[in-house]
């Protein structure tokens, strides 16, 4: 049996799930991945929206080609364990999540994370049967390839204004779990007591909290619920993009005070030098 390349992130990757409180930022190119890397994350998560704006391009629009070329970079701009932001498997079918999720391991992901939502306004989650039917086919893939990539199993409730999303949050995400989910993650959620609440009901199986803007408590106060990551989500990408719509719009206007507060020439010149540097020496 061919030994598995990336078989030291995947342990690390599992590692970080068993105790504690990690934060898991998003970067959305190689050059955020890196930057975020050196300023010593643990592990990363893509970001589906970040991915697509960088492409001009709608959240969920990039096809699985790209997708899949888009992890694949991610995977080598660092040593640093990834997760997977594989939205909901890039097929309406069972069978297409099961062959889509093979491809993703492939790339070196160290987990991936699949969501319910089915991009229908009209019925924009799958029917619970269905949801636990394609979370298993995609833990039957993973299990397939021999890899201990971790499954992260997403109830989009609160994405998509269910009525009752907390309690249908918990019932899904409890189905995910006896799929197969290892990590779970109902992503909009904002309350902290919603938040313990899903921490409670699925353990002890360990939750993903996103954080996609700023809010009144810190990392310390997750931790302190029994949150054991945290993401970002296209936060990060949208913080980027709106300095640089602050200083274009001045620039349009005939103003250059959007400049303030840039990231020095030297130091981003820097990081690049250090990107450099690793690859000079045979680093991932």
């Amino acid at each position: 049996m061919n030994q598995d390349p990336f078989a030291a992130r995947r342990a690390a990757f599992r590692k970080l799930h068993r105790s504690g409180c990690f934060v898991i930022p998003n970067p959305w190119d190689v050059g955020s991945a890196h930057a975020l890397s050196v300023l010593g994350f643990k592990a990363l998560a893509t970001t589906s929206s970040g991915f697509a704006w960088s492409r001009a391009q709608m959240d969920h629009e990039p096809d699985l080609e790209a997708v899949l070329a888009y992890l694949r970079d991610m995977v080598q701009a660092s040593g640093l364990p990834v997760n997977a932001d594989f939205e909901h498997g890039h097929s309406d079918t069972v069978a297409g999540v099961q062959e889509n999720v093979r491809r993703c391991v492939q790339t070196g992901v160290a987990g991936l994370s699949l969501e319910d939502s089915t991009g229908d306004a009209a019925q924009p989650l799958f029917d619970l049967d269905e949801a636990v039917a394609r979370m298993r086919a995609a833990r039957q893939a993973i299990d397939a390839t021999g890899a201990d990539v971790m499954l992260i199993g997403r109830a989009e409730c609160f994405l998509v204004g269910h009525d009752n999303a907390l309690d249908e949050s918990i019932r899904r995400l409890q189905a995910y779990s006896q799929a197969g989910a290892d990590c779970l993650y109902a992503p909009g959620v904002a309350r902290l007591e919603d938040i313990e609440a899903i921490v409670r009901a699925v353990a002890p199986r360990p939750v993903n909290v996103l954080v996609g803007q700023a809010v009144p408590f810190d990392v310390a106060a997750l931790a302190r619920l029994g949150v054991r990551r945290i993401s970002v989500g296209g936060a990060l990408a949208g913080a980027a993009w709106g300095g640089f719509l602050r200083a274009a719009r001045g620039l349009a206007e005939g103003r250059f005070d959007g400049l303030a507060g840039k990231a020095e020439h030297g130091e981003l010149n820097q990081l690049a030098r250090s990107r450099q540097e690793q690859l000079a020496r045979g680093d991932p």
